[in-house]
């Protein structure tokens, strides 16, 4: 037996068949907490698109074997698409981004005619990087720092120091391999493998359910990453749930509705997560009203209230803080913003696309995530965080900055443009990952156990996984 932490009690037994409906008893769904907004969510967000995927004990060496890790990246890693860069990070031609994933490296350059095209940085004489490390440059070529060896930024041998004594190679055959590139919403891509989907077809629905959100509008405000001692997959994983907030962002309870989460699996490549700000969590025993709630929320706002910052007879606390969001970030970043629904400016609402990114389309926390292994060490995983804002209708949006690398033991406080409260939560969720990394060898079963609706899209990225892992070639 165990004890269920849930005032309402534990559901009945359900049919298999049924469990891809349950929700928290007695709480309002995140349907019904945004039907009654004063301006509506788009349809989109109305959609839901729940998956019972079994009940069946997930293994925890995936999370630490290295075999299993390097099967990842010969099938996975080298597979899928990717996100490399947004389209500012190399806007004239001749800027390249070079981007790393485990001890793979590949870098990104913008032609004469504004395409993109994507090369394996390798040199083809001795294997030498042509850029060391992973950023962003510019230069009419790509040339090796060990002997020289030069190709245009088309990807076509240039010229090879001593031509006298490579006789042998022929420079219409030299070329560098080219991976496929992809654009959408802003974002570069990459795939490794010349076989398999579009990324139109990869992304599908995303393109859709984001026709009206023009993530392609909009700059990077802020870039930080981190080391995290876990595996890939472990950190992700933290980010596809809301069950944890309970025991480990207790903060959090007073103003966000975590048992109210809607779970929702849209493809193979696409998950979402879609949770009410501005409510009573289910399990807070003594809940705020509307007036405690929205003090909740302007917490470290203070420079920015005005008189209009109050709940009114017959308001919510949601609706009063999105008329406020909607003037105050409309005024800073010089824009309209006043057909965004109530849920878009205050409500998490969170894409997961396979392998790795993870895009906020939101206003209030306009994020993207993006989570990659570290060289060959399944116990090391590189994430980071970009603030995408609002480009201002009128006047040029600021360039992308260097990111800002948070030492492992550091807090995200410490990173410029973050806000401490919300870098103290990404702290809770950094101790966490150590321990369960740790925790995983430590396991007497060898399986962790996951709850068939609030870990549904843990279960379905680790089906997804198992899916490339078995696949031939």
């Amino acid at each position: 037996m165990f004890e269920a932490i849930n005032p309402h009690g534990l559901p009945e037994p359900a049919e298999p068949g049924e469990l891809a409906s349950i929700r928290c008893p007695g709480a309002p769904s995140m349907q019904e907490i945004v039907g009654r907004d004063a301006l509506p969510p788009p349809a989109v967000l109305a959609m839901e698109e729940p998956a019972y995927l079994g009940s069946a004990p997930v293994s925890v060496n995936r999370y630490f074997d290295q075999d299993i890790f390097e099967s990842e990246i010969e099938k996975i890693w080298k597979k899928t698409w990717q996100w490399v860069c947004r389209e500012d990070h190399i806007p004239e031609p001749g800027d390249f981004y070079t981007y790393e994933v485990a001890h793979l490296s590949y870098v990104v350059v913008r032609q004469q005619d504004m395409s993109v095209r994507a090369f394996v940085n390798s040199c083809l004489h001795r294997s030498t990087k042509f850029k060391r490390g992973e950023g962003i440059g510019s230069g009419d070529s790509l040339r090796c720092p060990y002997h020289g060896w030069t190709w245009d930024n088309d990807g076509s041998l240039k010229a090879v120091p001593c031509a006298w004594d490579f006789a042998h190679i022929d420079p219409a055959k030299t070329a560098l391999p080219q991976l496929r590139v992809g654009q959408w919403g802003g974002f570069i891509f990459i795939n490794p493998s010349a076989e398999g989907l579009s990324l139109e077809e990869y992304l599908s629905p995303l393109p859709e359910h984001f026709k009206d959100w023009d993530i392609a509008n909009r700059y990077v405000a802020v870039h930080v990453s981190k080391d995290l001692p876990c595996n890939w997959k472990t950190a992700q994983e933290a980010f596809l749930e809301s069950y944890h907030v309970l025991e480990t962002h207790p903060q959090l309870l007073k103003g966000v509705g975590d048992a109210n989460v809607q779970y929702d699996c849209h493809s193979d490549t696409v998950t979402r997560f879609y949770a009410a700000s501005g409510v009573n969590s289910p399990h807070l025993a003594n809940p705020l009203s509307e007036k405690e709630l929205l003090a909740t929320m302007i917490l470290g706002d203070t420079d920015s209230r005005d008189d209009s910052l109050d709940v009114q007879e017959g308001e919510t606390a949601r609706t009063v803080m999105a008329r406020h969001l909607r003037k105050v970030m409309g005024a800073l970043y010089k824009c309209d913003l006043s057909a965004v629904s109530d849920s878009e400016m205050i409500d998490t609402i969170e894409y997961h696309i396979f392998p790795n990114m993870v895009l906020f389309p939101g206003l209030s926390l306009p994020m993207v995530y993006r989570f990659r292994p570290i060289g060959s060490d399944p116990n090391r995983t590189l994430f980071e965080i970009l603030f995408l804002r609002p480009n201002p209708e009128n006047g040029v949006a600021p360039e992308p900055p260097e990111p800002f690398h948070v030492a492992e033991r550091d807090s995200y406080a410490t990173a410029p443009g973050f806000d401490a409260a919300m870098g103290h939560v990404y702290d809770q969720d950094t101790d966490n990952l150590r321990a369960q990394q740790q925790g995983f060898r430590a396991s007497a079963f060898g399986v962790q156990n996951l709850g068939n609706y609030q870990e549904s899209r843990i279960r379905h990225f680790q089906m997804v996984i198992d899916k490339y892992l078995a696949a031939e070639g």
